[in-house]
C-alpha cells in the first residue's frame, strides 16, 4: 500500500510539472533566432569561398569549374540574405491560474476514483497479496469431512456429490469416490467426461482394470460424444486388456489428432498401437 501511494503521489507531481506552469504563468513562443542563423550561413559562405579561391590559385581546379561553383555561391548567397517572409506573431495567452488549481485539485481525486472504477482494489490490501501457506493433509481432510456431512444433510444435492466424488479421487479415497458418483449418476449420465471420470474411479477401487462397469461407462460417453479423448483413451486401453487389438488400435487412432505431437501421451499411445499391432 505505502509503495502504490508513493509510486502514485510521484506520477501525479510529475503530470502536473508539465500542465501547471503554462497554465500558471501564460504561454510565450520562444523568441526567433533566425538572425543568428542567417550570420552563421554568410560565415560559412565566406569559407567556402575562400576554400574556392586557393583551389583555383594552386591548380586543383580548373578556371571553369571554379566560375561554375562561383556562381552557385552567389545564387545561395542572394537566397539567404533575401527579404525573410512576413514574421509569425509570437503565441501567449493570459495565465489561467484558476484552471491550475481546479487540475491541481481534481487530478489526484479524478486518478482514485478511475482506480476505484477499473483497477484492482484488492491488490491495495498487504494480506491480499502476501502469498498464503499450502493446506496441510489435516485442513484437507477436515474440509472433505465437513463437505461429507453436509451430503449427508442434503442428499438432493447432485452437484456437492460430484464435489465430494472428485475430493475422494484426487485422495485416493477411489471407495468413497465411487459412492459418491453413484449419488449423482443423474447427473453424471449427461456429461461424457464425467463418465469417464467415473468409469476410471470405478477400475481404481476394483483393481480390476476396465472390464464390467467402467467400460460400459465409456461406451456411454462414447455415444454421446464418439470423440471424447478421455474415453478413447479409456476405450482402447480396455481393448488391450480384452485383447482386442484391433479395436483399441481404432480408439486410439481416432485419439492420436488430438494430442500434441511428440508429446508424452502421443508416444505412449503410439507405443501401445505399434504392440496391439505385432499381437503383445
Amino acid at each position: 500500500m505505502t509503495q502504490f501511494a508513493i509510486f502514485a503521489t510521484l506520477l501525479i507531481v510529475v503530470v502536473a510539472a508539465f500542465i501547471l506552469p503554462p497554465l500558471w504563468l501564460g504561454l510565450r513562443a520562444p523568441k526567433s533566432t533566425e538572425s543568428e542563423r542567417k550570420a552563421l550561413n554568410l560565415n560559412i559562405f565566406r569559407d567556402q569561398l575562400a576554400e574556392l579561391e586557393r583551389e583555383k590559385t594552386e591548380g586543383t581546379l580548373s578556371a571553369s569549374d571554379f566560375d561554375q561553383a562561383h556562381r552557385e555561391l552567389q545564387r545561395r548567397l542572394l537566397e539567404e540574405v533575401a527579404p525573410a517572409d512576413l514574421p509569425t506573431p509570437q503565441t501567449s495567452h493570459a495565465p489561467s491560474r484558476k484552471l491550475a488549481i481546479a487540475i491541481l485539485v481534481l487530478l489526484p481525486i479524478l486518478s482514485l476514483a478511475g482506480y476505484g472504477i477499473l483497477g484492482n482494489t484488492k491488490a491495495l490490501d498487504p494480506t491480499q497479496t502476501v502469498a498464503q501457506p499450502p493446506m496441510t493433509p489435516e485442513q484437507i481432510n477436515a474440509m472433505v469431512g465437513k463437505l461429507a456431512e453436509r451430503m449427508q444433510a442434503n442428499p438432493g444435492d447432485l452437484k456437492g456429490w460430484l464435489m465430494l466424488a472428485r475430493s475422494y479421487k484426487t485422495m485416493g479415497r477411489y471407495d468413497e469416490a465411487v459412492q459418491a458418483f453413484s449419488k449423482a449418476e443423474t447427473l453424471v449420465n449427461e456429461d461424457p467426461d464425467l463418465l469417464a471420470n467415473y468409469a476410471e474411479t470405478v477400475a481404481m477401487a476394483n483393481g480390476k482394470g476396465l472390464k464390467g462397469k467402467p467400460i460400459e461407462l465409456v461406451q456411454r460417453a462414447l455415444k454421446l460424444d464418439p470423440k471424447h479423448a478421455h474415453s478413447l483413451f479409456l476405450a482402447g486401453a480396455a481393448a488391450m486388456e480384452a485383447g482386442e487389438n484391433k479395436k483399441g488400435i481404432a480408439y486410439w487412432e481416432q485419439l492420436l489428432p488430438q494430442v500434441e505431437p511428440g508429446s508424452e501421451i502421443d508416444q505412449m499411445l503410439r507405443s501401445g498401437i505399434d504392440k496391439m499391432k505385432q499381437g503383445k
